[in-house]
């Protein structure tokens, strides 16, 4: 089903008032290309607004700083925004970037890797945008956390403040702080976030 919206400066959301199959959701995404779009657990289907300059930027930035990281490290691969996981929860969600370990990509065969992946990153970083309202934003991480992602950061670039999520804690708060230090599987990886904070 191919749908049309106004030119958007938040997100939309579209309820079918039934159940979304993966198989569903890829065959929406697929006629909707010019479509960001996410799924919840409750088959919701949440449309976002396009990038302005400064969160794209942001995201090209930490985007390319994981990427860098990942292929001097070799043990896992890094994905930027357009990459879209299915949760065990039936929620299908994009982060602005992600890692996931080799253990967890090898085993998938060369038809499952060209479709939605069907495993929980083991790293997973929002960049909040100005059309981005905090309490979706908080229940989306808290539905990564819940997933079995044990690292997710929440950066907002505006406040300059980063949000550290992990499944054995409460979120954390950092402010002023000019670069962040991954732990666990993606240990050695050092987030600059010099450029982040100055924008474009």
């Amino acid at each position: 089903m191919q749908v049309a919206f106004p030119e958007l400066d938040s997100a939309a959301t579209i309820n079918f008032h039934r159940e979304i199959s993966v198989d569903d959701f890829e065959a929406f995404c697929a006629e909707n290309p010019s479509l960001r779009a996410e799924l919840s657990a409750q088959g919701e289907i949440t449309i976002m607004p396009p990038a302005g300059g400064d969160s794209s930027y942001q995201n090209a930035d930490l985007t390319m700083q994981l990427t860098a990281w990942a292929k001097a490290d070799r043990r896992g691969k890094s994905f930027e925004s357009s990459v879209a996981f299915v949760l065990p929860s039936g929620a299908i969600l994009s982060p602005d970037a992600s890692w996931v370990s080799n253990q967890k990509v090898q085993p998938l065969s060369p038809a499952q890797r060209r479709r939605f992946l069907r495993l929980t990153p083991d790293l997973i970083v929002e960049v909040r945008s100005p059309s981005d309202r905090r309490p979706i934003l908080e229940l989306k991480m808290a539905e990564w956390i819940a997933s079995g992602v044990p690292l997710a950061w929440l950066i907002d670039g505006e406040a300059k403040t980063v949000t550290i999520y992990r499944p054995t804690a409460p979120p954390q708060t950092l402010a002023g702080i000019q670069e962040l230090a991954a732990d666990g599987l993606t240990e050695g990886f050092v987030l600059d976030l010099t450029d982040i904070w100055a924008g474009l």
